[in-house]
Protein backbone atom coordinates (compact mmCIF):
# COMPACT_ATOMS: atom_id res chain seq x y z
CA UNK A 1 0.00 0.00 0.00
CA UNK A 2 0.98 3.50 -0.67
CA UNK A 3 1.61 5.84 2.16
CA UNK A 4 0.59 9.27 2.66
CA UNK A 5 2.72 12.27 4.40
CA UNK A 6 0.84 11.30 7.67
CA UNK A 7 -0.05 7.39 7.48
CA UNK A 8 2.85 7.07 10.27
CA UNK A 9 1.28 9.72 12.13
CA UNK A 10 -2.55 8.29 11.55
CA UNK A 11 -0.99 5.34 13.25
CA UNK A 12 0.41 6.99 16.25
CA UNK A 13 -2.85 8.13 16.89
CA UNK A 14 -4.34 4.48 17.02
CA UNK A 15 -6.19 5.32 13.86
CA UNK A 16 -8.01 2.22 12.43
CA UNK A 17 -6.05 1.76 9.12
CA UNK A 18 -7.27 -0.22 5.82
CA UNK A 19 -6.58 0.07 2.03
CA UNK A 20 -7.97 2.38 0.48
CA UNK A 21 -7.47 2.76 -3.18
CA UNK A 22 -3.93 1.34 -3.18
CA UNK A 23 -3.32 3.75 0.32
CA UNK A 24 -3.08 2.93 3.71
CA UNK A 25 -5.69 5.12 5.22
CA UNK A 26 -7.59 5.72 8.44
CA UNK A 27 -10.94 4.44 8.44
CA UNK A 28 -11.44 5.82 11.84
CA UNK A 29 -10.22 6.60 15.04
CA UNK A 30 -12.31 7.51 18.07
CA UNK A 31 -15.48 5.99 15.90
CA UNK A 32 -17.48 6.70 13.07
CA UNK A 33 -20.65 8.00 14.45
CA UNK A 34 -18.54 10.54 16.99
CA UNK A 35 -16.14 11.51 14.09
CA UNK A 36 -19.20 12.66 12.00
CA UNK A 37 -20.97 14.27 14.79
CA UNK A 38 -17.75 16.29 15.64
CA UNK A 39 -17.81 17.72 11.74
CA UNK A 40 -21.62 18.09 11.81
CA UNK A 41 -21.27 20.30 15.31
CA UNK A 42 -17.53 21.38 15.97
CA UNK A 43 -14.47 20.55 13.65
CA UNK A 44 -12.39 17.73 11.63
CA UNK A 45 -9.52 17.06 9.83
CA UNK A 46 -9.86 14.33 6.92
CA UNK A 47 -6.28 13.72 5.52
CA UNK A 48 -7.08 13.55 1.50
CA UNK A 49 -3.53 13.51 0.30
CA UNK A 50 -4.09 10.15 -1.54
CA UNK A 51 -6.06 12.72 -4.08
CA UNK A 52 -4.87 13.00 -7.54
CA UNK A 53 -3.81 16.28 -9.05
CA UNK A 54 -2.77 17.47 -12.65
CA UNK A 55 -2.04 20.87 -13.89
CA UNK A 56 -3.04 21.79 -17.14
CA UNK A 57 -1.30 24.63 -18.72
CA UNK A 58 -0.20 26.27 -21.91
CA UNK A 59 -1.76 28.57 -24.87
CA UNK A 60 -4.43 25.87 -25.42
CA UNK A 61 -5.26 24.51 -21.96
CA UNK A 62 -8.33 25.90 -22.01
CA UNK A 63 -9.54 24.44 -25.51
CA UNK A 64 -8.43 21.09 -23.43
CA UNK A 65 -10.06 21.07 -20.81
CA UNK A 66 -13.35 22.48 -22.59
CA UNK A 67 -12.72 19.12 -24.71
CA UNK A 68 -11.85 16.45 -21.87
CA UNK A 69 -14.89 17.74 -19.39
CA UNK A 70 -18.35 18.10 -19.44
CA UNK A 71 -18.98 21.38 -17.30
CA UNK A 72 -18.02 24.76 -19.14
CA UNK A 73 -14.17 25.45 -17.99
CA UNK A 74 -14.93 28.69 -19.76
CA UNK A 75 -16.79 30.28 -16.84
CA UNK A 76 -14.07 30.42 -14.64
CA UNK A 77 -12.51 33.23 -13.52
CA UNK A 78 -8.92 33.22 -11.84
CA UNK A 79 -9.40 32.35 -8.15
CA UNK A 80 -12.81 30.22 -8.78
CA UNK A 81 -13.49 25.88 -9.14
CA UNK A 82 -16.18 23.44 -10.17
CA UNK A 83 -17.56 20.50 -10.22
CA UNK A 84 -17.21 18.29 -13.85
CA UNK A 85 -16.61 15.06 -14.99
CA UNK A 86 -14.50 13.00 -17.42
CA UNK A 87 -16.94 11.39 -19.95
CA UNK A 88 -15.76 8.83 -22.00
CA UNK A 89 -16.99 8.16 -25.76
CA UNK A 90 -20.26 5.59 -25.16
CA UNK A 91 -21.39 8.93 -22.52
CA UNK A 92 -19.75 7.05 -19.52
CA UNK A 93 -17.83 9.23 -16.43
CA UNK A 94 -14.08 8.14 -16.51
CA UNK A 95 -13.88 10.09 -13.02
CA UNK A 96 -15.55 13.22 -11.39
CA UNK A 97 -13.27 16.04 -10.76
CA UNK A 98 -12.70 19.65 -9.46
CA UNK A 99 -11.43 21.83 -11.78
CA UNK A 100 -9.57 25.54 -10.64
CA UNK A 101 -8.90 28.27 -12.72
CA UNK A 102 -5.39 28.75 -11.45
CA UNK A 103 -3.61 32.38 -11.31
CA UNK A 104 -0.84 33.25 -13.70
CA UNK A 105 1.91 32.62 -11.57
CA UNK A 106 1.29 28.99 -12.77
CA UNK A 107 2.47 29.58 -15.73
CA UNK A 108 3.82 31.90 -18.49
CA UNK A 109 2.57 35.22 -20.47
CA UNK A 110 -0.01 34.23 -22.72
CA UNK A 111 -1.01 31.20 -21.80
CA UNK A 112 -3.72 29.88 -18.87
CA UNK A 113 -3.48 27.54 -15.90
CA UNK A 114 -5.82 24.66 -14.56
CA UNK A 115 -5.67 22.01 -11.57
CA UNK A 116 -7.67 18.71 -11.81
CA UNK A 117 -8.61 17.11 -8.85
CA UNK A 118 -9.67 13.21 -9.48
CA UNK A 119 -9.84 10.39 -7.46
CA UNK A 120 -7.38 8.44 -5.69
CA UNK A 121 -8.23 4.75 -7.00
CA UNK A 122 -8.65 6.74 -10.66
CA UNK A 123 -5.21 8.76 -11.08
CA UNK A 124 -3.38 6.69 -13.58
CA UNK A 125 -6.47 5.86 -15.24
CA UNK A 126 -7.55 9.28 -15.66
CA UNK A 127 -3.88 11.08 -16.27
CA UNK A 128 -3.89 8.12 -19.35
CA UNK A 129 -7.15 8.95 -20.42
CA UNK A 130 -6.61 12.56 -21.03
CA UNK A 131 -3.37 12.80 -22.34
CA UNK A 132 -4.88 10.71 -25.58
CA UNK A 133 -6.24 13.42 -26.62
CA UNK A 134 -4.24 15.73 -29.29
CA UNK A 135 -5.77 17.87 -31.98
CA UNK A 136 -4.84 17.73 -35.75
CA UNK A 137 -6.50 20.40 -38.45
CA UNK A 138 -8.52 22.26 -35.65
CA UNK A 139 -10.29 18.68 -34.78
CA UNK A 140 -9.45 16.46 -31.38
CA UNK A 141 -8.17 12.92 -32.04
CA UNK A 142 -7.00 10.31 -30.15
CA UNK A 143 -2.91 9.69 -30.42
CA UNK A 144 -1.79 6.40 -29.73
CA UNK A 145 1.79 6.17 -29.80
CA UNK A 146 2.21 6.94 -25.99
CA UNK A 147 1.64 10.98 -26.28
CA UNK A 148 1.01 10.97 -22.44
CA UNK A 149 4.72 10.10 -21.71
CA UNK A 150 5.78 13.46 -23.35
CA UNK A 151 5.54 16.47 -21.06
CA UNK A 152 4.54 18.64 -23.58
CA UNK A 153 1.75 17.93 -26.51
CA UNK A 154 3.65 20.33 -29.16
CA UNK A 155 0.39 19.91 -31.52
CA UNK A 156 -2.48 21.24 -29.03
CA UNK A 157 0.29 23.38 -27.18
CA UNK A 158 -0.81 22.38 -23.77
CA UNK A 159 1.19 20.70 -21.11
CA UNK A 160 -0.38 17.97 -18.60
CA UNK A 161 1.59 17.53 -15.48
CA UNK A 162 0.66 15.31 -12.44
CA UNK A 163 1.78 16.60 -9.16
CA UNK A 164 -0.12 14.08 -6.99
CA UNK A 165 2.77 12.98 -5.05
CA UNK A 166 3.69 16.11 -4.63
CA UNK A 167 0.91 17.63 -2.73
CA UNK A 168 -0.69 16.90 0.57
CA UNK A 169 -4.34 17.75 1.19
CA UNK A 170 -5.91 18.05 4.34
CA UNK A 171 -10.26 18.78 4.37
CA UNK A 172 -10.84 21.37 7.63
CA UNK A 173 -14.15 20.59 7.71
CA UNK A 174 -17.16 21.94 10.12
CA UNK A 175 -19.25 24.85 10.99
CA UNK A 176 -16.28 25.99 13.21
CA UNK A 177 -13.59 25.38 10.65
CA UNK A 178 -13.48 28.99 9.26
CA UNK A 179 -12.89 30.30 12.82
CA UNK A 180 -10.16 28.07 13.77
CA UNK A 181 -8.52 28.60 10.41
CA UNK A 182 -8.19 32.30 10.58
CA UNK A 183 -6.53 32.19 13.51
CA UNK A 184 -3.87 30.48 11.54
CA UNK A 185 -3.62 32.80 8.36
CA UNK A 186 -3.61 36.84 7.27
CA UNK A 187 -6.03 35.93 4.47
CA UNK A 188 -9.83 37.18 5.22
CA UNK A 189 -11.35 33.54 4.92
CA UNK A 190 -14.75 35.07 5.13
CA UNK A 191 -14.28 36.65 1.47
CA UNK A 192 -13.52 33.44 0.04
CA UNK A 193 -17.10 32.16 -1.72
CA UNK A 194 -18.23 28.82 -1.64
CA UNK A 195 -15.93 27.05 -4.72
CA UNK A 196 -13.46 29.79 -4.83
CA UNK A 197 -9.81 29.52 -3.63
CA UNK A 198 -6.85 31.92 -2.73
CA UNK A 199 -3.38 31.60 -2.35
CA UNK A 200 -1.63 32.48 0.84
CA UNK A 201 0.10 31.45 3.95
CA UNK A 202 -1.40 29.31 6.44
CA UNK A 203 0.51 28.10 9.83
CA UNK A 204 3.37 30.13 8.64
CA UNK A 205 3.19 27.65 5.52
CA UNK A 206 3.79 29.61 2.34
CA UNK A 207 1.86 28.82 -0.91
CA UNK A 208 -0.99 26.96 0.67
CA UNK A 209 -4.18 27.06 -1.88
CA UNK A 210 -7.12 27.52 0.62
CA UNK A 211 -9.94 26.40 -1.27
CA UNK A 212 -13.79 26.74 0.01
CA UNK A 213 -14.89 23.37 -0.41
CA UNK A 214 -15.87 19.71 0.76
CA UNK A 215 -17.33 16.48 0.58
CA UNK A 216 -19.12 16.83 3.82
CA UNK A 217 -21.87 19.32 3.44
CA UNK A 218 -20.86 20.93 6.75
CA UNK A 219 -18.65 23.64 5.59
CA UNK A 220 -15.10 24.68 5.77
CA UNK A 221 -11.67 24.28 3.85
CA UNK A 222 -9.62 22.20 2.18
CA UNK A 223 -5.84 22.96 2.19
CA UNK A 224 -3.61 21.92 -0.65
CA UNK A 225 0.14 21.69 0.47
CA UNK A 226 3.47 21.32 -0.67
CA UNK A 227 4.06 17.14 0.48
CA UNK A 228 6.94 17.97 3.02
CA UNK A 229 4.61 20.54 4.40
CA UNK A 230 1.53 18.25 5.29
CA UNK A 231 2.94 17.08 8.52
CA UNK A 232 3.46 20.53 9.57
CA UNK A 233 0.08 21.85 8.55
CA UNK A 234 -1.45 18.80 10.73
CA UNK A 235 0.57 19.62 13.74
CA UNK A 236 -0.67 23.34 13.95
CA UNK A 237 -4.01 22.30 13.23
CA UNK A 238 -4.09 20.37 15.98
CA UNK A 239 -1.40 22.68 17.87
CA UNK A 240 -4.74 23.78 20.26
CA UNK A 241 -6.80 20.92 20.27
CA UNK A 242 -8.04 20.65 23.98
CA UNK A 243 -9.79 24.16 23.11
CA UNK A 244 -10.99 23.88 19.76
CA UNK A 245 -12.28 20.53 19.90
CA UNK A 246 -11.02 19.58 16.75
CA UNK A 247 -10.78 15.48 16.11
CA UNK A 248 -9.15 13.67 13.03
CA UNK A 249 -11.46 12.80 11.03
CA UNK A 250 -11.53 9.02 9.02
CA UNK A 251 -12.92 8.13 5.99
CA UNK A 252 -15.32 5.80 7.22
CA UNK A 253 -17.08 9.41 8.93
CA UNK A 254 -16.24 10.90 5.24
CA UNK A 255 -18.46 8.50 3.46
CA UNK A 256 -21.53 8.86 5.98
CA UNK A 257 -21.20 12.71 5.97
CA UNK A 258 -21.16 12.68 1.80
CA UNK A 259 -23.86 10.27 1.80
CA UNK A 260 -26.48 12.30 4.02
CA UNK A 261 -25.76 14.99 1.33
CA UNK A 262 -26.57 13.09 -1.54
CA UNK A 263 -23.10 12.72 -2.86
CA UNK A 264 -21.56 10.57 -5.38
CA UNK A 265 -18.75 8.52 -4.64
CA UNK A 266 -17.00 6.92 -7.54
CA UNK A 267 -17.04 3.28 -8.05
CA UNK A 268 -20.53 3.11 -6.13
CA UNK A 269 -22.91 5.81 -7.45
CA UNK A 270 -21.15 6.32 -10.71
CA UNK A 271 -18.24 4.91 -13.10
CA UNK A 272 -17.22 4.12 -16.56
CA UNK A 273 -21.28 2.90 -17.78
CA UNK A 274 -23.65 5.40 -15.92
CA UNK A 275 -23.86 8.72 -17.45
CA UNK A 276 -24.26 12.56 -16.13
CA UNK A 277 -27.73 12.82 -16.92
CA UNK A 278 -28.77 9.54 -15.12
CA UNK A 279 -27.03 10.23 -12.13
CA UNK A 280 -28.55 13.87 -11.70
CA UNK A 281 -25.55 15.50 -13.04
CA UNK A 282 -27.33 17.08 -15.96
CA UNK A 283 -25.74 20.71 -14.17
CA UNK A 284 -22.29 19.90 -15.10
CA UNK A 285 -23.17 18.40 -18.48
CA UNK A 286 -23.33 21.97 -20.47
CA UNK A 287 -24.34 20.88 -24.20
CA UNK A 288 -24.28 25.01 -25.18
CA UNK A 289 -19.91 24.93 -24.98
CA UNK A 290 -19.95 22.83 -28.00
CA UNK A 291 -17.83 19.73 -28.68
CA UNK A 292 -16.11 17.03 -25.78
CA UNK A 293 -15.98 13.93 -25.24
CA UNK A 294 -19.01 12.14 -25.67
CA UNK A 295 -21.28 14.62 -26.62
CA UNK A 296 -22.71 13.51 -29.41
CA UNK A 297 -24.05 10.12 -27.27
CA UNK A 298 -25.10 12.16 -24.10
CA UNK A 299 -27.42 14.64 -26.56
CA UNK A 300 -29.06 10.99 -27.60
CA UNK A 301 -29.59 10.34 -23.97
CA UNK A 302 -30.92 13.80 -23.42
CA UNK A 303 -33.41 13.50 -26.41
CA UNK A 304 -34.94 10.21 -26.10
CA UNK A 305 -34.61 10.61 -21.50
CA UNK A 306 -33.39 8.47 -19.15
CA UNK A 307 -34.60 5.16 -18.38
CA UNK A 308 -33.28 5.21 -14.94
CA UNK A 309 -32.53 7.80 -12.24
CA UNK A 310 -29.73 7.78 -9.14
CA UNK A 311 -32.05 8.36 -6.38
CA UNK A 312 -32.13 8.76 -2.37
CA UNK A 313 -34.30 6.39 -0.30
CA UNK A 314 -34.80 5.53 3.36
CA UNK A 315 -35.27 2.19 4.83
CA UNK A 316 -38.17 1.13 7.25
CA UNK A 317 -35.63 -0.92 9.63
CA UNK A 318 -32.66 -1.11 10.92
CA UNK A 319 -30.46 -2.59 8.90
CA UNK A 320 -28.05 -0.88 6.30
CA UNK A 321 -28.84 -1.43 2.52
CA UNK A 322 -25.35 -2.59 0.50
CA UNK A 323 -23.74 -1.70 -2.51
CA UNK A 324 -25.21 -3.91 -5.18
CA UNK A 325 -28.61 -5.14 -2.95
CA UNK A 326 -31.51 -5.41 -5.89
CA UNK A 327 -34.31 -3.05 -5.45
CA UNK A 328 -37.85 -3.96 -6.02
CA UNK A 329 -41.54 -2.94 -6.54
CA UNK A 330 -44.47 -3.81 -4.67
CA UNK A 331 -45.15 -6.57 -7.44
CA UNK A 332 -41.98 -8.49 -6.49
CA UNK A 333 -40.49 -6.96 -9.80
CA UNK A 334 -36.75 -6.01 -9.80
CA UNK A 335 -36.96 -1.75 -10.60
CA UNK A 336 -32.88 -1.68 -9.54
CA UNK A 337 -29.59 -1.45 -7.72
CA UNK A 338 -28.72 -0.20 -4.72
CA UNK A 339 -24.86 1.81 -5.50
CA UNK A 340 -24.41 2.74 -1.63
CA UNK A 341 -25.98 3.06 1.83
CA UNK A 342 -25.38 3.75 5.53
CA UNK A 343 -26.94 4.21 8.75
CA UNK A 344 -26.81 7.92 9.17
CA UNK A 345 -25.82 8.93 12.67
CA UNK A 346 -27.65 12.39 11.65
CA UNK A 347 -31.02 10.77 11.40
CA UNK A 348 -30.86 7.71 13.33
CA UNK A 349 -32.37 5.59 10.34
CA UNK A 350 -30.85 3.66 7.21
CA UNK A 351 -30.67 5.86 4.33
CA UNK A 352 -29.08 4.82 1.15
CA UNK A 353 -28.92 5.76 -3.16
CA UNK A 354 -29.63 4.04 -6.39
CA UNK A 355 -30.72 3.60 -9.42
CA UNK A 356 -34.25 2.67 -10.36
CA UNK A 357 -36.22 2.31 -13.56
CA UNK A 358 -38.39 5.37 -14.39
CA UNK A 359 -41.39 6.04 -13.46
CA UNK A 360 -40.57 4.70 -9.96
CA UNK A 361 -38.11 6.96 -9.22
CA UNK A 362 -40.53 10.14 -7.87
CA UNK A 363 -40.39 10.69 -4.33
CA UNK A 364 -42.75 9.05 -1.96
CA UNK A 365 -42.31 6.01 -4.35
CA UNK A 366 -42.66 2.83 -1.56
CA UNK A 367 -39.69 0.51 -2.73
CA UNK A 368 -38.57 -3.31 -1.35
CA UNK A 369 -34.76 -3.74 -1.10
CA UNK A 370 -33.76 -6.95 -1.01
CA UNK A 371 -32.06 -8.51 1.89
CA UNK A 372 -30.89 -12.34 1.05
CA UNK A 373 -32.89 -15.31 -0.28
CA UNK A 374 -36.44 -13.94 -0.53
CA UNK A 375 -36.15 -11.42 2.06
CA UNK A 376 -37.49 -7.88 0.97
CA UNK A 377 -37.98 -4.50 2.94
CA UNK A 378 -39.89 -1.71 2.79
CA UNK A 379 -38.26 1.81 1.89
CA UNK A 380 -39.37 5.20 0.32
CA UNK A 381 -37.70 7.06 -2.05
CA UNK A 382 -36.88 10.42 -0.58
CA UNK A 383 -35.30 13.77 -1.67
CA UNK A 384 -31.96 14.43 -1.34
CA UNK A 385 -29.91 15.60 0.69
CA UNK A 386 -30.87 13.85 3.24
CA UNK A 387 -29.48 16.49 5.97
CA UNK A 388 -29.61 20.04 5.34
Amino acid sequence: MINTPLTQKHIALGAKMAEFAGYNMPISYTGIKEEHNCVRTNVGVFDVSHMGEFIVRGKNALNFVQHVTSNDASKLEIGQAQYSCFPNENGGIVDDLLVYRLPDDYCSAGEQAFMLVVNASNIEKDFSHIGQWTMDDGQWKKETKGLIDQPTNRLTDFRIINISEQTGLLAVQGPNAQKLLQTMTDVDLSAIPYYHFKKGTVAGIENVLISNTGYTGAGGFELYVAADKTKAMWEALFLDEKATGIQPIGLGARDTLRLEMGFCLYGNDINDTTNPLEAGLSWITKFAKGDFVGVDVLRKVKENGITRRLVGFKLNDRRVPRHDYEIFDAQDNKIGIVTSGTSSPTLDIPIGMGYIDKPFDKIGTEIFIGFGVGKKLPAMVSKMPFEK
